[in-house]
């Protein structure tokens, strides 16, 4: 009796492993699906084969095409912290995958300031404020079962998504995991009371282009006469390249949003007057992949560094590249739809390291976005200071401001710095700031008829001007007219 027990399970073994039926490398034991949309689900089998496929209480059928990829589309569930089944069978095979919850899924890319693990600590500089070794002690003590984690491997010649699929958070799981999303999931988390799942799929030193699928540069009408043969390259690289492997696999698993951390190596390429456009066109291609014309996406503004003192850059910096670098960041909301952007000028210690240390303020802030802006959180304050209307009144300058929160204030208590303005002189001078309730008062005298107002135009700015939920105050350069003595 125990040998025919032996042979029966030896020979479900084998036709296990001679079944076709696969699932796509994003389906596996501890995952997270997206609650409250219809959810995708796809993989292979022989050609013709009819599969089913049933998760909770939902249920599809699909039929391999020739090439023998077959995709079903299920109808959306709730939110679920305890496990729901999650079963696929046909072609002579039957999947089943355990711990399956349903929550909120977001895709976390860019290069290495998202990156930037939670096993980091000990190669980069430890932040001067608060705790020193916040993130190893947040590694060390991370478990949260409703927070589920998925790494893309820094792969370009595996022939599927190079990942070892989803995982608990953990040690090993959270070692090579990005620190930004890590903690943007924490947050979010906390806040919504729903499992959350994270894809991790980024790479340092990378360009916008290697993210951003080739067909995407030739239908452009700017890039498009630059292409050959689909092997328009950047910085020796070939456009596309990390979005066919790392990006375009996990399309179009069903999820919420997107989280986007890149602009360094597009700056030191001399990019700024192109980023806004190659921006859009990444994250258009990324919607059409995901066949999601409201997938939101919340991008990160790269930090103050001083990128002149480099000598090393094939193009040379100026002290204004990196805020005009800027201002094409903060053009992306106005161009791209359901965008919004983090400021990060606050958050470097070391001018001349491109790695800030504050990941989990980082994160926060992104959650923020994500809680008030897709979850409908109003009450939580999303974004810093911005200028809403520059006006001259008397002789005065005053700047009025939208994401003001519950009130303007800075984060030393002295007056708001790193203002100037262009003199009747011709030259740009610093000017004193006065905080009046939510308005900024400069005064008038000495400036040019048609001058320009500058804060934090620099480099090295790091102003102190914030909202009193602590978000700090974006970066601008903007025309005004000043009135004639009367």
């Amino acid at each position: 009796m125990k040998r025919l027990c032996f042979v029966a399970a030896a020979l479900l073994i084998a036709l296990a492993a001679d079944a076709k039926l696969r699932l796509a490398e994003m389906f596996t034991d501890s995952m997270v699906l997206q609650r409250e949309k219809p959810l995708n689900v796809w993989g292979t089998a022989s050609p013709g084969a009819e599969i089913k496929v049933k998760i909770g209480r939902s249920t599809a059928k699909a039929v391999a095409g020739d090439d023998g990829r077959w995709s079903a589309t299920l109808a959306s569930l709730r939110a679920s912290a305890k496990p729901v089944a999650f079963r696929v069978s046909g072609d002579g095979g039957r999947i089943e995958l355990a711990d399956v919850l349903v929550g909120e899924v977001w895709l976390a890319s860019g290069q290495s300031n998202m990156e930037y693990s939670m096993a980091n600590h000990p190669k980069y500089a430890k932040p001067r404020k608060g705790d020193p070794d916040r993130l190893r002690h947040e590694y060390e003590r991370a478990g949260n079962p409703m927070i589920r984690l998925l790494y893309v491997r820094k792969d370009l010649k595996s022939d599927t998504l190079p990942t070892d699929g989803w995982r608990h958070v953990g040690r090993e799981s959270l070692k090579p995991f990005s620190a930004a999303a890590y903690f943007f999931a924490k947050a979010l988390q906390d806040s919504l009371g729903v499992p959350v799942g994270v894809v991790s799929s980024s790479w340092g030193g990378t360009a916008i282009e290697t993210w951003t699928p080739a067909e995407a540069y030739s239908k452009s009408v700017e890039f498009g006469p630059e292409m050959d043969g689909n092997r328009l390259k950047t910085n020796g690289e070939r456009v596309g390249m990390r979005y066919r492997k790392m990006i375009e696999p996990i399309a179009p698993m069903t999820m919420r949003g997107v989280l986007w951390y890149q602009g360094e190596t597009n700056l030191i390429l001399g990019d700024t007057d192109i980023y806004t456009e190659k921006m859009r066109l990444l994250v258009e291609s990324w919607r059409e992949a995901w066949a999601d014309s409201s997938l939101p996406f919340y991008y990160v503004q790269i930090s103050p560094m001083l990128y002149s003192a480099r000598r090393d850059y094939r193009v040379a910096k100026t002290w204004q590249d990196l805020p005009r670098f800027w201002d094409a960041q903060a053009r992306c909301r106005e161009v791209i739809p359901l965008t919004a952007m983090v400021v990060t000028t606050d958050i470097p210690e070391n001018l001349a390291d491109i790695h800030p240390p504050y990941k989990w303020i980082v994160g926060e802030r992104l959650a923020r976005l994500a809680l008030n802006k897709t979850y409908g959180r109003t009450g939580i304050v999303s974004s810093g200071p911005e200028p809403r209307r520059i006006t001259a009144v008397g002789d005065s300058i005053v700047i009025e401001y939208d994401g003001t929160g519950s009130g303007l204030t800075t984060r030393d208590g002295k007056a708001p710095d790193w203002f100037y303005a262009l003199t009747n002189k011709g030259r740009y001078a610093k000017v004193k700031a006065d905080l009046r309730g939510d308005k900024v008062y400069i005064s008038s005298k000495n400036l040019a008829r048609r001058t320009v107002i500058r804060f934090g135009w620099d480099e090295a700015a790091q102003p102190n001007l914030i909202n009193r939920e602590g978000l700090p105050a974006l970066p601008f350069s903007r025309k005004v007219t000043v009135k004639a003595a009367d």
